[in-house]
């Protein structure tokens, strides 16, 4: 199992995302009931009034839709044909989907429903934005330690041998990191200031273990530093995952 080292993001204010994350636009709940109107929703239409609508010609409706004749119901959203989706429009039926856009209710209600979802459940602005763009806004953020690739970084396996060298040599947190990542622990600034000063020992001490050891772990420990120093400047927790 690979082992990442992260830092709270949101806890500093230069963060590029932050705005975006802490952005809550839906909840997902169990049962829209009563926010029917601020809920989105798939229509389905049964095959078998589709069947109705085209009874003289079913199967060229099924092959320019691309549709299985066999399945019980359909989304009206596939249907390639813009006269096809007026004709089965009024047969559609509405299946919820959970979940409920927040951008006209009350603050109160938006918080009500934020709780209720729970922190798994919800979707911000940040989650809507695709891939490519958040990898080039990662790049810009000067929160972003991992050489602009952004605020995760890998450590290791959880075989690394770091942490046992770290132990001979009295580095107590780099020792701890499996710990740590078990525990899903969100560590301080004066930890950070620990960190970054037990990296300064381990790449003196990493010498005596031999040149293989220098290879296989210089890398981390630089990544482990960098990460420490922003996070000491910063007031940003971290942790590992």
């Amino acid at each position: 199992m690979g082992i990442s080292m992260a830092i709270c993001e949101l806890d500093c204010k230069d963060s590029l995302c932050k705005k975006g994350k802490e952005t809550v636009i839906k909840a997902r709940l169990s049962s829209v009931a009563g926010y029917e109107e601020y809920s989105d929703y798939d229509e389905f239409v049964n095959m078998s009034d589709a069947k109705k609508v085209f009874s003289s010609d079913f199967e060229q409706f099924l092959k320019k839709n691309r549709l299985d004749g066999e399945k019980e119901s359909f989304l009206l959203s596939k249907l390639k044909n813009p006269d096809d989706v007026e004709k089965l429009k009024s047969y559609a039926k509405k299946s919820y989907t959970g979940w409920i856009n927040l951008d006209k209710l009350s603050d109160d209600l938006k918080s009500k429903l934020i709780a209720e979802a729970g922190p798994d459940n919800l979707m911000t602005e940040w989650d809507t934005i695709p891939l490519t763009e958040t990898n080039e806004i990662c790049a810009k953020c000067p929160m972003s330690w991992d050489k602009g690739r952004g605020c995760i970084g890998a450590f290791g396996p959880d075989s690394s041998l770091l942490p046992s060298i770290a132990e001979k040599n009295g580095c107590k947190l780099i020792a701890n990191i499996m710990k740590y990542a078990e525990s899903g622990e969100k560590l301080n600034t004066e930890d950070a200031k620990a960190l970054s000063a037990e990296c300064k020992i381990l790449r003196e001490k990493l010498v005596d273990e031999g040149k293989a050891m220098v290879r296989r772990y210089s890398g981390v420990i630089d990544r482990l530093e960098t990460m420490a120093d922003l996070c000491s400047s910063t007031g940003t927790r971290f942790y590992f995952i």
